[in-house]
């Protein structure tokens, strides 16, 4: 999946697309790992732009070959198929 590199997204629109909680892309912009831009004063808005989203989710996919291929860990037991973040890999 790829975002367009030229369009800016909500956190919202984000999570929705990769069917994550939207406190997972919270999170990774507070951590650094997702570039974003705040707009306006106060709390502003936060616009996630297309390519730093693609650069995250090659990061994820790096950090996932890592753990599940050249690592031991189990994709199984990572999965969180309910959706609600309870186990999450990056």
């Amino acid at each position: 999946m790829q975002f367009e590199r030229n369009e800016f997204f909500t956190v919202k629109q984000v999570a929705d697309r990769l069917k994550v909680h939207k406190s997972t892309v919270y999170r990774a912009v507070k951590s650094g790992d997702l570039d974003s831009l705040k707009f306006g004063t106060g709390t502003g808005t936060i616009r996630l732009p297309g390519y730093a989203v693609n650069t995250w989710l090659n990061t994820c996919a790096e950090a996932a070959y890592d753990q599940f291929v050249n690592g031991d860990a189990s994709p199984e037991a990572a999965d969180d198929s309910t959706g609600d973040d309870a186990a999450e890999v990056a």
